[in-house]
């Protein structure tokens, strides 16, 4: 199975310099090339991006941009830990529109994290579920 990688010397940008979905080779160094390890880090980053952007809407919904902006903040260090580029580029959105205080760009920028988080679910949920990436991490 084939999937998303950078091949640039910029982090997740590829020939049309549109972030990566998901920098395979990213991920590889962060986890040292252990199976093991990077299937439980993309396990947590699942479970964490989904809290992450409730936690992001729960302080928009009651008005605190700084807990907003610091949350998303969290979310662009954990993308960024496992080469998730696209979701760290819109979480990055999110922060600067949140200290921005722009109601219409910071919904536009959540909608664009919640796109982007979606993508790169579904990604790592398909690896997660590949039967040969399973077999190389009991190997």
């Amino acid at each position: 199975m084939s999937f998303v990688m950078s091949t640039s010397g910029s982090p997740g940008a590829g020939a049309d310099t549109q972030p990566r979905i998901l920098d395979e080779e990213h991920l590889g160094r962060m986890t040292l090339g252990d199976r093991r390890l990077e299937r439980e880090v993309l396990e947590i980053f699942v479970r964490h991006s989904a809290t992450t952007l409730d936690l992001i809407l729960d302080c928009v919904a009651g008005q605190d941009p700084v807990a907003a902006a610091a949350t998303a903040h969290a979310m662009i260090g954990a993308a960024r830990g496992i080469g998730a580029w696209r979701v760290a580029q819109t979480a990055e959105r999110v922060e600067h529109a949140a200290e921005a205080g722009g109601q219409e760009e910071l919904d536009a920028a959540i909608a664009a994290l919640r796109a982007a988080s979606v993508e790169v679910n579904a990604v790592i949920g398909t690896r997660l579920a590949d039967p040969e990436s399973r077999a190389a991490d009991r190997a």
